[in-house]
């Protein structure tokens, strides 16, 4: 089990299956793991990095993370920037 994850395809289309998960649930939930997958499965398909499972998993929770951040900054709220209501959904 472990070799399988050593292939840089089946995190490419884990990418891609997180992908879809966000698109069902949007929110920016999956996004930042579907884009660490994918990162992985690029890095390991060029062969810049190569390891274990539990380095692959590191590697992936980081690029995730890294990610994550990124979306955040680039499309989260605002410092300052404040939600208003001008009517009730129940109107």
């Amino acid at each position: 089990m472990e070799g399988l994850w050593q292939v840089w395809w089946v995190w490419i289309v884990a990418g891609f299956v997180l992908g879809g998960l966000e698109v069902m649930a949007p929110g920016y939930i999956f996004l930042g793991f579907a884009i660490g997958a994918v990162l992985t499965g690029a890095l390991v398909g060029f062969g810049i990095f190569a390891g274990g499972l539990a380095v692959l998993l590191f590697l992936f929770a980081v690029m995730s993370v890294l990610a994550w951040l990124a979306l955040r900054r680039t499309m989260g709220v605002r410092e300052g920037q404040v939600k208003l209501w001008d009517r009730d959904i129940n109107d």
